[in-house]
């Protein structure tokens, strides 16, 4: 049996003999509650300028379609001819690698579907995956909108390389790209 102490932070619904502590409420976190609003950053393999006007409207609705079968609303997907940005809100139900794999995995096989000149298409292994303040989503939306007159400015590395030091993420350069 539990002591008073330890009692007072134990389910007593979980174990029938021990009596509750009058004045407690032990249902404060009954539900599974989460925010967790994701940019997603990836790229094409060798950096092969794939995403073309004729696929790139379809590609970023197949992307947000995946993320949405797997729970994760998608918010707002865009990108450049070697570049998608996702940004969700991640469900607590599925890991981001997993999330990353399914989305990955999926859209590639579709994309190869959709015409000979993209049968040798393939995504990079790795990504980036960057928190954003639910207050702020309406600055990524536009900043993904925006990515065609973005790299009319600034090259995809140093894109990314603002998105590492932005979030303090440690990174060595030669494993950075592909």
């Amino acid at each position: 049996m539990l002591s008073p102490e330890r009692a007072q932070y134990h389910n007593p619904g979980h174990n029938p003999g021990i009596k509750p502590l009058k004045g407690k409420n032990y249902n404060i976190m009954s539900q599974s509650l989460s925010l967790l609003c994701t940019h997603i950053i990836f790229r094409t393999k060798y950096r092969q300028p794939f995403i073309d006007a004729v696929i790139e409207v379809l590609l970023h609705a197949y992307l947000g379609g995946v993320c949405k079968e797997l729970d994760c609303l998608p918010v707002k997907a865009g990108g450049y001819h070697d570049q998608v940005h996702i940004l969700c809100l991640l469900s607590k139900k599925i890991a981001l690698m997993d999330l990353l794999e399914e989305v990955k995995k999926r859209s590639s096989k579709w994309i190869k579907t959709q015409g000979e000149v993209y049968h040798n298409f393939y995504w990079q292994g790795g990504y980036g995956a960057f928190s954003v303040n639910p207050t702020e989503m309406e600055v990524v939306i536009k900043y993904i909108s925006n990515q065609h007159e973005h790299h009319q400015k600034i090259s995809f590395q140093n894109e990314y390389r603002a998105f590492l030091k932005k979030y303090n993420v440690d990174f060595d350069e030669r494993y950075v790209w592909d």
